[in-house]
């Protein structure tokens, strides 16, 4: 699941947009001045920063500044005056876009999204994924457990390689959705529950040493591989057991 790190010191805003994002199914934290919102922007632990301009002991320049100097986190600017210089200003510092308040919190919302969307279709895309025992070949639209090709149908390739790309990551059922049925959420989410299952059918067979795809309860799934002696006290009740899937 993202992450995103909302920095104004007006805690209503905050806990508006933050409500909206979550309903979007981001994780989201708040700081109250630009010192705190600093650090914890640099933490590594962030895909996203909203920032507002006007904040006690670091201003949001100064902010981004920073943040641009070290990262390349994207960062949603909010500003209180409707001004063009000061809107041009935030964007040649580094900011990828800008919202003036008043604010509808569903366009910050969208804004965020759309942001991180180019941000992933910009990255670099890795053609060959490994894992323990786990190869998932893009190029050549291929994946060989324990050096043995499975036969995945184009859907569950392109659900297996969004899970994969974003190892020990957790993914909702709505990005699942958007990323490989190329939508927000218009259909049953049953739909991908059902491709999970028959994804683990082919990647967790009967007998098999290890586990890679993980429920989480209420939010959505997880790749990360763990040995079958390793799952115990983290065991996913809805992974294959060693008699069925």
């Amino acid at each position: 699941m993202e992450r995103v790190l909302v920095v104004d010191d007006e805690p209503n805003v905050c806990e508006l947009v933050s409500l909206y994002l979550r309903k979007e199914g981001f994780q989201v934290e708040c700081r109250h001045d630009g010192r705190s919102g600093l650090e914890e922007a640099l933490s590594g632990r962030y895909q996203m920063l909203v920032l507002d301009l006007m904040l006690p002991e670091i201003d949001g320049w100064e902010v981004c500044r920073r943040v641009r100097a070290r990262s390349s986190l994207p960062i949603l600017m909010l500003t209180a005056r409707d001004d063009d210089v000061e809107k041009i200003l935030g964007l040649e510092m580094g900011a990828d876009d800008y919202v003036t308040k008043p604010f509808n919190p569903r366009e910050v919302a969208a804004r965020v999204k759309a942001i991180l969307r180019r941000a992933r279709d910009e990255e670099p895309e890795t053609e060959n994924l490994a894992f323990p025992g786990l190869l998932i070949d893009r190029d050549q639209h291929r994946v060989l457990l324990d050096d043995e090709p499975v036969a995945l149908t184009p859907r569950e390739f392109d659900l297996l390689w969004e899970l994969a790309r974003g190892a020990g990551r957790t993914l909702t059922r709505d990005q699942l959705l958007e990323r490989v049925w190329g939508y927000d959420f218009y259909g049953d989410e049953r739909t991908v529950d059902v491709h999970i299952k028959r994804l683990r059918r082919k990647i967790e067979p009967a007998g098999v040493r290890r586990h890679y795809i993980h429920t989480v309860w209420g939010v959505g799934y997880r790749f990360e591989p763990v040995e079958a002696g390793d799952a115990e006290g983290s065991e996913d009740p809805c992974a294959p057991s060693s008699a069925s899937s």
